[in-house]
């Protein structure tokens, strides 16, 4: 069983020549290593290029330490150069282990005929300062967990096999790659809090570690649901005996984002196109890591859909904000203001998309509540239902397009071209 992760790798083979550092980030298990190391690697062997001008190194390995040092790594990687004209091609994992990193990946970008790869499982060398060191200079590709699409290739199943497991187990290629459902759970589980929360606590020198658990707890329980700082710290008061202020919380919060483990959709007024400073939504990078915070219980398929939708929307390098429209109503014979959400606005360059997710649809007052947002937003962008069932794609008269998840999740220009 492989994970032939084409998308990852024609962007790694598009950035040769370009003069930048190609920067390979996202979450820890999500394939980065293998993409360079196995795929990548593989393909510039069979593109002619020498084993001997590939400086390949893991620096996470504890016999790769002494090279955590920025002196002796440059020291090993010129004693590695051949005095030739043809390129080298330095690829470094976990380069944030590296002290004072910055200044080695400055150092290897002047050295002639040279290209250079580095990735890591965190944001942090992706900082403010080191973004204005690199600034034009650093080309980021972001790499996520498994797509169906990718989980399907991978392992040969049909669609409606494939999401059952994907719903629950996500697409950490390690988890899709074991058998038995129990194994996938207890390494979830264990990558989960041992590794995953366990380095965000020690990489941000946390000392309220429990806070930080029961935190991406309430953020597991709400995925898909609108919140914010104040109402997530209301629920440490009611639901823990916990006192956590609203600011440690937006730390935390950001301290999640930056391990990849969490991203943020923020809210966006449509009419008056600007953003709003008040609820935001919460996704986890993969549906599996959600259920191993709550245990595998809460399997809520709605907010579960949704989350997936969001991730898929992301994968595609689409930016996704939370929907907000205003309208008035007449209750009880006086005018009231009412806001509407809209599940996604999603953007990418001068394309625009409106997309509402609904699990099911049971009924056509269902149906007319999910498209009522949607026939408020005044615009000739396309609008889009994406429910559970597979269905064929269908137009109403006012032009709102009602499609399946499964045409949506196997079709990358699923939303393109209906």
């Amino acid at each position: 069983m492989r994970f032939s992760r084409s998308k990852y790798l024609k962007l790694l083979i598009s950035g040769r020549g370009n003069g930048m550092v190609k920067i390979i980030t996202g979450v820890r298990r999500c394939g980065k290593s293998f993409l360079l190391f196995d795929i990548f690697r593989s393909y510039l062997l069979d593109e002619g290029v020498s084993e001997n001008h590939i400086i390949a190194l893991s620096l996470d390995q504890r016999n790769m330490k002494t090279l955590r040092n920025p002196d002796i790594l440059l020291e090993y990687i010129d004693a590695h150069f051949i005095a030739d004209n043809q390129t080298h091609y330095i690829i470094l994992d976990e380069v944030q282990l590296v002290e004072d990193f910055v200044d080695v990946l400055l150092t290897l970008m002047r050295k002639p005929n040279t290209e250079v790869y580095v990735s890591g499982s965190n944001s942090k060398f992706l900082s403010s300062d080191v973004v204005t060191e690199f600034r034009g200079r650093g080309d980021e590709i972001r790499v996520y967990p498994l797509s169906l699409s990718e989980y399907m290739e991978g392992t040969g199943l049909d669609y409606t096999t494939a999401a059952k497991y994907y719903f629950v187990y996500g697409g950490l290629p390690q988890v899709v790659l074991m058998e038995d459902t129990q194994k996938k759970e207890d390494f979830l589980r264990t990558m989960t809090m041992v590794t995953y929360l366990r380095d965000v606590v020690d990489r941000n020198h946390l000392r309220n570690e429990e806070g930080m658990q029961e935190l991406i707890r309430i953020l597991a329980s709400t995925i898909a649901s609108s919140t914010n700082p104040t109402k997530i710290a209301d629920t440490f008061k009611s639901v823990t005996r916990l006192r956590i202020t609203e600011t440690t919380i937006r730390q935390y919060i950001t301290y999640l984002q930056n391990a990849f483990l969490i991203e943020e959709a923020l809210r966006y007024d449509i009419k008056g196109r600007h953003y709003i400073g008040a609820e935001n939504k919460y996704y986890f990078i993969d549906p599996g890591i959600r259920n191993a915070v709550l245990s595998f219980r809460q399997i809520d398929d709605g907010h579960l859909m949704e989350n997936i939708i969001y991730n898929e929307l992301r994968m595609r390098g689409y930016l996704v904000d939370v929907g907000r429209v205003e309208t008035w109503q007449t209750v009880e014979g006086k005018r009231m203001r009412k806001n509407l959400e809209v599940d996604f606005v999603v953007n990418r360059g001068s394309q625009r998309y409106y997309i509402q997710s609904a699990f099911e649809i049971p009924n056509t007052a269902k149906m007319a509540q999910e498209e009522f947002s949607l026939k408020l937003v005044n615009d000739s962008f396309r609008k889009i239902i994406l429910v559970h069932e597979d269905i064929l794609p269908r137009r109403d008269e006012k032009g709102i397009i009602t499609m399946g998840l499964k045409q949506f999740l196997t079709d990358v220009h699923a939303i393109e071209l209906v």
